[in-house]
């Protein structure tokens, strides 16, 4: 069983930025593909980026290129998700998502292939 805390989340305004951490149990962190989703209300939840184990291989929705990144620390059982120049549309709950012993290369995309979940963390941006 693994378990994940996101953090981090708030209210900003239109232009500003967050971090948003998600801390992972399990000693194996290190073979977990991460993956960070959002959901507005009322709306399907949807990929945002993805990291594979070593943290070498990065994937993006097309909204999220150039403002988002994602990055991990093994060491400290991590992913984080920076954001960047935040708009009100990114307004949403956040999810991080592991895939425990995928393949070491990739990093999954849709959510249907993630085995476990974190509560989310409010994410409010104001115009």
């Amino acid at each position: 069983q693994v378990q994940l805390v996101e953090s981090g989340g708030g209210l900003v305004q239109a232009g500003g930025s967050l971090r948003l951490s998600c801390a992972a149990s399990g000693r194996t962190f290190s073979r977990y593909a991460m993956g960070w989703f959002r959901q507005a209300p009322g709306k399907e939840r949807k990929f945002v980026a993805a990291i594979n184990w070593s943290g070498g291989n990065t994937y993006y929705a097309d909204f999220a290129k150039g403002r988002f990144t994602i990055s991990r620390d093994n060491a400290k059982n991590t992913v984080y998700l920076q954001m960047n120049s935040l708009e009100p549309e990114d307004t949403a709950v956040y999810y991080c998502a592991a895939l425990p012993y995928g393949t070491i290369v990739e990093a999954p995309t849709t959510p249907e292939e993630y085995d476990y979940w974190g509560q989310g963390t409010q994410v409010k941006v104001s115009s």
